[in-house]
C-alpha cells in the first residue's frame, strides 16, 4: 500500500486545526468559569455584609427600645425614692399613709407607662378561655359551670400576644345531694 503524502499533510493540518479549536474553546470556558467564580465571590461578600448590617441594626433597635422604656421608667423610680424618703421623715403626717399614697401614685404611673407600651390586662369576667386563662382550681359554685369565679393572678397581653395567662378558679357544678340522686 502506498501512502499518499498529500493526504498525510491534510490529516496533519486537520488535526492541528482541531487541536487549536479545542484549545480556544477550553480557554474561553476557563475565562467564563473565572468570571462566574468572581461573580459568586462578590455575591457571597455582599450577602455577608448584608447579614452583618442587619444584625447590627437589630441590636441597635433593641438597645433603643430598651433605652426608651428605661427613660420612661426613671421618673417612677424617682417617685419611689421620694415616697420612701417621706416614709422616713418624722415630720410626715403618718408614715404609713404617706407611703401608701406614694405607692399608689407609683403604681398608677407604672401602669400608665406599660399601657402606652401596649400592655393590656386579660379580661377574666365570664367564661373560661384556655387561650388566655390558666385554671388552677375547679370549685363547686352556683355560677354557671366553666365560669371564672376568682382571679388568683392577673394575666397580660402585649399587643395580641399573651405574655402571661390569667390564673383563675373555675366554677364546677354543685354536687347533687344523695337524696336527690336516688
Amino acid at each position: 500500500m502506498t501512502v499518499d503524502p498529500a493526504k498525510e499533510q491534510l490529516d496533519q493540518v486537520s488535526d492541528e486545526a482541531e487541536a487549536q479549536s479545542l484549545e480556544e474553546r477550553l480557554a474561553s470556558a476557563e475565562a467564563e468559569a473565572a468570571a462566574h467564580l468572581n461573580d459568586l465571590k462578590r455575591l457571597a461578600a455582599e450577602f455577608d455584609n448584608y447579614r452583618k448590617r442587619v444584625a447590627r441594626e437589630q441590636a441597635d433597635l433593641s438597645t433603643r427600645a430598651a433605652e426608651r422604656l428605661v427613660r420612661e421608667l426613671l421618673p417612677i423610680v424617682d417617685d419611689l425614692e421620694r415616697a420612701l424618703a417621706i416614709g422616713n421623715d418624722p415630720r410626715a403626717r403618718s408614715a404609713e399613709a404617706t407611703l401608701e399614697d406614694g405607692v399608689r401614685l407609683v403604681h398608677r404611673q407604672l401602669a400608665s407607662v406599660l399601657e402606652r407600651e401596649g400592655l393590656a390586662e386579660i379580661e377574666t369576667n365570664g367564661k373560661f378561655d384556655p387561650h388566655v386563662h390558666e385554671a388552677l382550681l375547679s370549685q363547686p359554685s352556683e355560677a354557671e359551670e366553666g365560669a371564672v369565679i376568682e382571679v388568683l393572678q392577673k394575666g397580660y397581653r402585649l399587643g395580641d400576644r399573651v405574655l402571661r395567662p390569667a390564673r383563675v378558679v373555675v366554677s364546677a357544678a354543685l354536687p347533687v345531694p344523695p337524696e336527690e340522686a336516688a
